[in-house]
């Protein structure tokens, strides 16, 4: 029905430096920024995601990008390493290990952590 050639997913932030800073040199991401004052992540599938602040901004309570990786351990080591949290959650529905880590709940291992506007990211062992 719509073509997807060009479709791209976006959400708010509330600070655009912030979120350039994190996505760029804590993610490394490739991150370019937009005319109109917004910001775009390239991702290596060509997909492209905008990033737009928000003034009255409510972080997503709800997983806004996952990136699957090779080893769960090593990426939760290394965003630990810059600064990042994985341990967001202590709820017993998904118990997870002393680094955030959610395994053997009938999917791929999971952790969960939050851009520096509080959006929920994660990263999942791609098996």
């Amino acid at each position: 029905m719509f073509p997807t050639d060009r479709a791209f997913s976006g959400f708010s932030v509330d600070d655009i430096d912030a979120a350039r800073t994190f996505y760029r040199d804590t993610l490394g991401l490739d991150v370019r920024d937009d005319e109109m004052g917004f910001l775009a992540l390239g991702l290596a599938s060509g997909a492209r995601i905008l990033i737009y602040p928000k003034p009255n901004h409510e972080p997503a309570s709800f997983t806004i990008l996952n990136f699957p990786v090779d080893d769960i351990d090593v990426a939760v080591d290394a965003l630990n390493a810059k600064g990042v949290q994985t341990k967001i959650y202590d709820d017993d529905a998904f118990p997870s290990d002393a680094k955030g880590i959610v395994r053997g709940n009938g999917g791929p291992p999971i952790a969960w952590f939050r851009d520096p506007a509080g959006n929920v990211l994660s990263v999942l062992e791609d098996r």
